[in-house]
């Protein structure tokens, strides 16, 4: 029960941080393209659908391991482009930025508990 539960509280950020995106795409598309990533808008939707649809996979338990690979590989690009704290000049913003960066390593050290789970 508690595994179940872990995972769907774990979806929970994907699922409504990937519809977010998916939904209202230029404001990150901004900084992807600032990042020199191909096609932009489209990358960035696409992202937002991978995570929206690996989100409910976990949260529903369906190939939690493939759902957490693919929310992995989602979210790399996502904390890189996303949260370059180190490019901060004002201590306020970089501390935020930061703290968005630690917060995105600690997902994907959740997902990689999921990928390691026995059993499945």
């Amino acid at each position: 029960m508690f595994k179940a539960l872990g995972r769907l509280l774990l979806a929970t950020i994907f699922i409504s941080g990937g519809a977010n995106t998916f939904m209202n795409p230029d404001g990150r598309a901004k900084k992807v393209e600032d990042a020199g990533i191909p096609l932009p808008r489209q990358a960035t939707i696409l992202n937002g659908a991978i995570m929206v649809i690996a989100g409910v996979a976990l949260a529903i338990g369906l190939l939690p391991k493939v759902a957490a690979t693919a929310l992995i590989g989602s979210l790399l690009p996502t904390t890189y482009v996303g949260h370059p704290y180190w490019n901060e000049e004002n201590p306020g913003n970089r501390a935020g930025q930061q703290t968005h960066f630690l917060k995105n390593l600690s997902l994907i050290g959740a997902l990689l508990v999921v990928i390691s789970e026995k059993g499945e």
